[in-house]
């Protein structure tokens, strides 16, 4: 995802797809330890998601605490 798809959801919305992609990311680590996965560029593609996401909650929250 985008980052501006982040931005476009609540704080709320952040913290379930942060959930979401973390259990992915546990997941596809498993698979890398089983010898199963198939793309290893997805494990980046989703910690690079996170970061993202990470990213927009923090200048979602900054811009709330300046209020």
């Amino acid at each position: 995802m985008k980052a501006s798809d982040f931005r476009a959801l609540s704080v709320e919305e952040l913290k379930q797809k942060e959930n979401d992609l973390r259990k992915e990311l546990f997941n596809l680590r498993f698979q890398l330890a089983k010898g199963e996965l198939q793309s290893n560029s997805r494990i980046r593609a989703v910690r690079k998601d996170i970061a993202r996401m990470l990213t927009v909650m923090t200048e979602k929250t900054g811009s709330e605490q300046k209020k």
